[in-house]
Order: structure tokens, then C-alpha cells, then sequence
């Protein structure tokens, strides 16, 4: 048998929307996998057709127990019944939403999402309540889906502003709905280093949250801030004593109000006096 015959297993990434999370799932290079194909898998949500984004050969010693199986490639049947289950899903929503009202919930159905089965329906909410007693909402659903499975789950604000989409203050689409599969942590103190104002305008996304790109060049800033003077610091420079007002540190600058001129100053140029 020649090498090329050989089944060789498979680290397959598969995504489930657009810029969700990257799953990983075991395949054999005989299944005929490729990036850009839509495969069937099995979740906790039951049967799910994903597509595929990434693949690699398993590196000796690298444990794949725990990983499921992929269980073949999608047909074309297949993605017709993935539309038909899309479709039906707008129609449910709408559904959903009402049930929802009909219960008195303060809650918001931002969206509905069928398993490739059919038979189970996961509805995605927002509530500022952790704490909500949904059994009557699930019961009014159930009567209305009999035979289908409802999963209810809570979702943040973050995540509830990726599934609407739109604009950022920036003029592009957003990052959360056009590239990023995942949130990572963001402070108030990466503003500060960046020298963004801190008017809840400024730094905050739709989601009323910290906006997610104050993360993104804050390894830059940090590190160009440690040959930097403090705010507020009394310096030496060139053009005489002065205090430091702002920073640059990406242009390695230093602004220094000096009597009543503001100048930038190269942080070289710049010492710290010292306190008698």
C-alpha cells in the first residue's frame, strides 16, 4: 500500500456561524475533507452541519480521544435541508417573541437556531435577570413545537450586539460580527494608556460595553509608555523646565506645557527632575 493510500487522522476546525468560535473535531484524510467544505458533525446540541476552516495532520503523541468524529462531508441534500431549517427558523422567532411577551418576561429573543435534525431548537436571550424562572415560556413553546427539544440560553450584551450587526463608531462593520470569534478582556486602564478620552461616548460599542479594538494596540502602547515620564511629572527638556501634559508614545513623543506653550518633545530629549 503506498503512502498516499494511507488514512492519516485529521485536527478539523469547524465553524457553526459566520464569526463564531472554531470547534475542533477529528477526521481521516480518506473522507476527502477540505477548508471551504460544510461537514456533519455531532454536538451537545444534537446533529450540526459546520464549515470547515482550518486542517492539519495530528503530530504524534497529540491525544484525539476526546475529540468527536466528523461524521462525513455534506451533500447537497444536506445544505437544502440546512436552508430549509434557516427559514423556518424566522418564522419561529417570531413566534418565540410572542410566547416571550404573552409571558410577561423581561427578556429578548435575539435569535433561533435549529439543529440539523430538527429536533432540537436553541433560542438565544437577553435579560439583565440571571435568575428568570422560564418553565412557563419553554411549556407555551412546547405546546405550539410539539416534539422538538427547547434549549433556552442566556447570552451577554456583547454578544447580542455580533448578532445585530451595523456599524461602528469607526464607520466600518463591527469587529464582533465581521472578525472576531471570540471576546477577549478589556479595561478601562488600556484607555488611559492610549490617551482615549474617558467619556462613555468614546470608549463604549453599541453593547454598552468597553469597546473591544481598545484591546488590540494596547501591547504597543504599553510598551513605548515604559521609556515614557508620568503625567503630571516636572522634566527637563531643551526648551526649559516644564511639565509633561500628554504622551505620544507611538510617535516617541513627549508634550510638555512649558510657561504657556504646549511642545512636543522627543522623549529623549526629555529628563525627570528630580524632587529635592
Amino acid at each position: 500500500m503506498t503512502q498516499s493510500l494511507i488514512s492519516k487522522p485529521q485536527l478539523v476546525g469547524v465553524r457553526f456561524q459566520p464569526t463564531g468560535k472554531v470547534y475542533h473535531f477529528r477526521a481521516s484524510s480518506d473522507q476527502g475533507l477540505r477548508p471551504g467544505d460544510f461537514a456533519l458533525v455531532e454536538t451537545v446540541r444534537g446533529q450540526q452541519l459546520g464549515k470547515v476552516v482550518s486542517m492539519r495532520s495530528l503530530r504524534k503523541g497529540e491525544g484525539s480521544q476526546n475529540l468527536k468524529p466528523v461524521q462525513r462531508r455534506a451533500t447537497g441534500h444536506d445544505l437544502a435541508l440546512r436552508q430549509h431549517w434557516r427559514q423556518r427558523e424566522k418564522e419561529i422567532l417570531i413566534v418565540a417573541r410572542e410566547a416571550a411577551k404573552q409571558s410577561r418576561l423581561p427578556i429578548k429573543i435575539a435569535t433561533a437556531e435549529y439543529s440539523f435534525d430538527g429536533q432540537c431548537l436553541t433560542l438565544l436571550y437577553v435579560s439583565e435577570d440571571k435568575n428568570l424562572n422560564l418553565k412557563k415560556l419553554e411549556q407555551r413553546l412546547q405546546r405550539t413545537l410539539d416534539g422538538t427539544r427547547i434549549d433556552l440560553h442566556r447570552i451577554g450584551a456583547r454578544d447580542h450586539a455580533k448578532i445585530l450587526g451595523g456599524y461602528g463608531a469607526c464607520g466600518e462593520l463591527r469587529c464582533c460580527s465581521r472578525f472576531l470569534s471570540e471576546f477577549g478582556p478589556v479595561s478601562i486602564k488600556m484607555a488611559k494608556v492610549q490617551g482615549v478620552s474617558l467619556s462613555p461616548s468614546e470608549i463604549t460599542g453599541m453593547c454598552q460595553r468597553l469597546r473591544c479594538c481598545l484591546s488590540y494596540e494596547h501591547k504597543q502602547y504599553a510598551e513605548a509608555c515604559k521609556t515614557m515620564p508620568r503625567r503630571k511629572k516636572r522634566v527637563q527638556t531643551p526648551h526649559g523646565e516644564g511639565k509633561v501634559v500628554s504622551l505620544l508614545p507611538l510617535k516617541g513623543m513627549v508634550i510638555v506645557q512649558i510657561e504657556d506653550r504646549r511642545l512636543e518633545v522627543p522623549v529623549e530629549d526629555v529628563q525627570p527632575i528630580q524632587a529635592k
